[in-house]
């Protein structure tokens, strides 16, 4: 029987074949689907901030980095293997438009960029990817088949 794994916003799951994971309210925070299709395992984070350095407090599935390497260290805890694994991304909206758009204020960007520089500094190909825009999205991931099922309010919906 196919089970739902909820992941909340500075969220994580892990889940196994049959179950499926899902995210939503995806605005400038990243859902990231890290998986080994061969083992059937994977797991999704819903990052908030681009990285734990620049002010770290609470919990760690908050943050690119440490969220990204929270996941990857219970993947090989259960049987999965590095050169198996791969990633899907989407989010990162710029969801509010700020006058002279400082660099700073472009979280949606900044958590895209840092989850890109995470997964390449971890050796995981980024397969696809949905990210900017500005609209929010709410992700459905297939453990099974690894289709990353996106659906955004007024704007579709795709697989990637």
């Amino acid at each position: 029987m196919s089970t739902t794994l909820v992941v909340g916003m500075a969220d994580y799951k892990i889940g196994r074949t049959p179950d499926k994971l899902m995210t939503a309210g995806l605005g400038s925070c990243i859902g990231i689907c890290v998986f080994d299709l061969y083992a059937q395992i994977g797991s999704m984070g819903h990052i908030m901030l681009p990285s734990s350095r620049e002010n770290m407090k609470g919990n760690p599935a908050k943050y690119a980095d440490t969220c990204l390497e929270i996941m990857l260290e219970e993947l090989f805890r259960l049987a999965g293997n590095r050169l198996r694994l791969q990633a899907k991304i989407a989010g990162g909206a710029q969801m509010f438009s700020f006058n002279g758009k400082a660099p700073l204020l472009k979280i949606g960007e900044r958590n895209a960029e840092a989850v890109q520089q995470e997964l390449k500094k971890a050796g995981i190909p980024l397969l696809s990817y949905d990210v900017g825009g500005t609209h929010g999205r709410t992700i459905n991931f297939d453990l099974k088949t690894g289709n990353l099922h996106i659906r955004t309010i007024n704007h579709g919906e795709k697989v990637i």
